[in-house]
């Protein structure tokens, strides 16, 4: 009987995590789903039987003891997704140094320790998925936004590499720039500014990560770019 899939989702919450929470779930796969906080995950947790661990992904003490708690309970994971975020706006000029140094080190520096980590357990397996979630600021920096774009560019640039390096070596490494706002249900009042059409919806956006998951290692991809129909390029 073939052993059941584990994917690990850090930096989950209520939206696009949620999202592939439920898929995988859906899909007989074991979840681990990390977040500072990790009541905010209950009902997720008891819908998907997943395993939640509190973590803050910029300490690499508590990165360790997140794989340490997976790999006890399960072994280690065959998917990553790293999908934590942070972000500080404003004029160029007034922004706190101190918020743009946090919102680099969870857009950025926690992907990497939080790869790291994946990367060294699944290399001596010989196999396994490290997943990024980018956005438009990823490829396009917005004004009044320098900090996000700065991060979240430092986060594709490190999908890239690792995909060049790890690809070779059984590592199926793959960044997804969701371009557009996500839809958080009905209650989104952003549905009204731009129409149910400008939104992407969780749940179609989470399929995607399955495809790639599942693509076979002659065709593997390495960046998706998602963005509703109507979206502007």
């Amino acid at each position: 009987m073939k052993q059941a899939e584990i994917a690990l989702i850090v930096g989950a919450g209520s939206g696009l995590s949620a999202s592939l929470a439920r898929l995988f779930a859906k899909e007989s796969m074991r979840v681990g789903l990390a977040a500072r906080d990790t009541a905010k995950l209950a009902s997720l947790v008891k819908e998907t039987n997943a395993l939640p661990i509190a973590c803050d992904a910029t300490d690499p003490a508590q990165i360790q003891a997140m794989f340490g708690a997976v790999e006890k309970k399960w072994g280690v994971p065959d998917l990553v997704v790293y999908n934590a975020g942070y972000r500080v706006r404003g004029p160029f000029v007034d922004l706190d140094p101190k918020e743009v140094e946090r919102t680099i080190r969870v857009t950025g520096y926690a992907g990497f320790v939080v790869a790291q980590g994946a990367a060294k357990r699944m290399l001596a397996r010989g196999s396994g998925a490290i997943f990024f979630t980018g956005a438009s600021a990823s490829v396009k920096g917005y004004a009044e936004s320098a900090p996000f774009a700065m991060g979240k560019f430092a986060l594709r640039g490190l999908a890239q590499s690792m995909a060049r390096e790890l690809a070779p070596k059984g590592i199926h490494v793959a960044h997804f720039v969701i371009d557009g706002g996500i839809s958080r249900g009905a209650a989104d009042l952003r549905v009204e500014e731009r129409g149910a059409d400008g939104m992407l919806l969780p749940d179609e956006i989470a399929k995607n990560y399955l495809h790639v998951f599942r693509q076979h290692r002659s065709a593997w991809t390495w960046e998706v770019e998602l963005r509703p129909w109507i979206e502007r390029f």
